[in-house]
C-alpha cells in the first residue's frame, strides 16, 4: 500500500500541520426513492453513506456521501441489481478508509490525489470492469474527503467554508450570490403540465431529461415531441432572473445521443418551433467516449460526468464544451475546486448539478453555487436540488441537518436566500449531524 502523505507537496493557503488518523469506520442508511429515470434506467434506492474518520488528538469527524451508481457507470448498475451496484461503490469507500487509517495527511486535495488511483484501482478488481469510469471511485470517496475536510477544519481551527478554499483554487469561488436558483430536475417521462405547475411556483430554470429509451429513432421522437409540449406550456413565462426575461431551457441526454447529426435534428426542431434562442445549455448529450467537436452547435454544450477530473475537464473545453456541471458531492470538494479554477481560468462557465443527494449535502453543493462566477445570461447562482421530489422521506432527511431552519435551506419562489447568515455559518456544512454521529458509538 502506499503511504498516505509522507512526501505531500506544501501547498499554498493550506496549513502544514499534519493530521493523523487513528481510526476510521463507515455505515450507511437506504433511503426509498420515487423512481428516478434517466439513461434508460431508473434508481429506486438511495444509499447514504457516512464514513468516519477520528484523529489522535480524538476529534471524530463523519462526512457524508449519497451514492450515484447509474450516474457514475451505468455498466455497474446493468450488469447487477440495484443493491449489488451500491454494496460495491460502498465496498470502495471502505476500502479507502482502510487505506488512511494508521495514516497522516496534510490537507484533503493532497490526500484525494493519492486515494483516487488506489481506490479506482480496487474499483475496476471487484467489478470486473477494467476501464470503470473514474467519476464511479469519485463518487465512492465523497464521504471521506467530506470528512477529511471537516476534520482538516477542526485540526486547523478553521472556522468558514472561505477560510478553508486554498488561495490556489479561490478566483473559481470568489463570487458572493445573494440568491442561488434552486434547480429542479424532472426524469425521463414528465409530462409538460408537471413542468409547467412547477413554473407557477416560481421555479425558473429547471433540468429536462432527454433522451428517452428506445432505439435512436424512438428516442429522437419522443424528445422531439417532449420539446414541443414544454415549450408550448412554459416559453412565454417570463423571469426577473436571466437577462433576456424568459425561461431558459436546460437540457440533459446522459449521453443517449450517439451521432452529433442526431443532436442536430433536436436542435433544428427547437428553431423551427422558436425555442432555440431560450436553450441556455445542454448537458451531457454524448457518450464520453464520443469526442466529437461540439463547439459549432449553436448552443452551450457541457461536460458532467466525463469531466471525471481537472485533466478530463480540459480536454473536453479543447472539444468545445464550453460549460461545466461541477458536483462537489459527486466529484468530492478537492477535485471540485481544482475544476472551477480551471474553468476560471479558461472563462469556462460553470453551474452544480446534483446527484439526488440528501439535504446536508444539498447545502456542500450550495456552498459551491454561491461562489461560482455567474453563469452567461444569468444574474444570480445555479444549483441543482432534486432530492425533495424524489426521496420518499425528504423531511425526516432534513431533520439531521445541523441547521435544518436556517433561512438558505427551503427554496423561496424558485431560488434559495444565500443571504449573511449562510456565508458566516458555512450552511452548516462543517457543524455535526447529531444522526449521524450516532452510527458510531463510542
Amino acid at each position: 500500500m502506499m503511504a498516505i502523505g509522507l512526501n505531500e507537496p506544501s501547498f499554498a493557503g493550506l496549513s502544514e500541520k499534519r493530521i493523523h488518523i487513528k481510526n476510521v469506520s463507515a455505515n450507511f442508511e437506504r433511503e426509498p426513492l420515487t423512481p428516478y429515470r434517466f439513461k434508460g434506467s431508473a434508481i429506486t434506492d438511495s444509499w447514504q453513506v457516512a464514513a468516519m474518520l477520528e484523529s489522535s488528538s480524538g476529534v471524530r469527524k463523519v462526512g457524508l456521501g449519497t451514492q450515484g451508481v447509474l450516474w457514475s457507470d451505468a455498466r455497474v448498475f446493468a450488469g447487477h441489481s440495484e443493491s449489488a451496484g451500491n454494496a460495491l461503490m460502498y465496498a470502495m469507500s471502505e476500502h479507502a478508509l482502510q487505506l488512511v487509517k494508521g495514516q497522516s495527511f496534510t490537507n484533503p486535495v493532497t490526500l484525494m490525489e493519492e486515494l483516487l488511483p488506489q481506490v479506482l484501482a480496487y474499483g475496476k478488481k471487484i467489478t470486473g470492469i477494467s476501464d470503470l469510469r473514474k467519476t464511479f471511485a469519485l463518487n465512492a470517496l465523497v464521504c471521506v474527503d467530506n470528512a477529511a475536510w471537516m476534520l482538516y477544519a477542526h485540526e486547523n481551527n478553521l472556522k468558514t467554508f472561505d477560510e478553508l478554499i486554498p488561495t490556489a483554487y479561490r478566483g473559481g469561488l470568489s463570487n458572493r450570490h445573494s440568491k442561488v436558483a434552486s434547480i429542479p430536475s424532472f426524469s425521463v417521462g414528465t409530462t409538460a403540465e408537471q413542468i409547467k405547475t412547477a413554473a407557477d411556483q416560481g421555479y425558473f430554470i429547471m433540468k429536462l431529461k432527454t433522451g428517452a429509451a428506445g432505439t435512436q429513432k424512438e428516442m429522437l421522437e419522443k424528445d422531439i415531441a417532449f420539446l414541443t409540449a414544454v415549450h408550448k406550456a412554459i416559453g412565454h413565462y417570463e423571469t426577473p432572473y436571466t437577462k433576456t426575461g424568459k425561461i431558459p431551457y436546460y437540457f440533459d441526454a446522459n449521453g443517449r445521443y450517439e451521432h452529433k447529426d442526431t443532436l442536430l435534428r433536436f436542435l433544428d426542431h427547437a428553431k423551427k418551433i422558436g425555442a432555440f434562442d431560450q436553450i441556455a445549455v445542454v448537458e451531457e448529450p454524448f457518450e464520453e467516449s464520443n469526442e466529437v467537436f461540439v463547439g459549432d452547435l449553436g448552443v452551450r454544450i457541457a461536460a458532467d460526468e466525463s469531466a471525471h477530473t481537472v485533466e478530463d475537464a480540459a480536454r473536453r473545453i479543447e472539444q468545445g464544451y464550453a460549460a461545466i456541471a461541477v458536483k462537489a458531492i459527486a466529484k468530492t470538494l478537492s477535485m471540485t475546486m481544482k475544476i472551477a479554477q480551471l474553468a476560471y481560468e479558461k472563462n469556462i462557465p460553470c453551474f452544480c448539478a446534483d446527484l439526488t443527494v440528501n439535504p446536508i449535502l444539498v447545502d456542500w453543493n450550495k456552498s459551491v453555487a454561491a461562489r461560482l462566477p455567474s453563469f452567461p445570461g444569468m444574474t444570480i447562482g445555479l444549483q441543482e436540488t432534486n432530492g425533495h421530489q424524489y426521496y420518499k422521506n425528504w423531511n425526516k432527511l432534513m431533520s439531521y441537518h445541523p441547521k435544518a431552519n436556517g433561512s438558505w435551506t427551503q427554496t423561496q419562489k424558485g431560488v434559495y436566500e444565500t443571504d449573511a447568515s449562510f456565508y458566516t455559518q458555512s450552511a452548516g456544512i462543517l457543524e455535526d449531524s447529531e444522526h449521524y454521529l450516532s452510527l458510531f458509538p463510542t
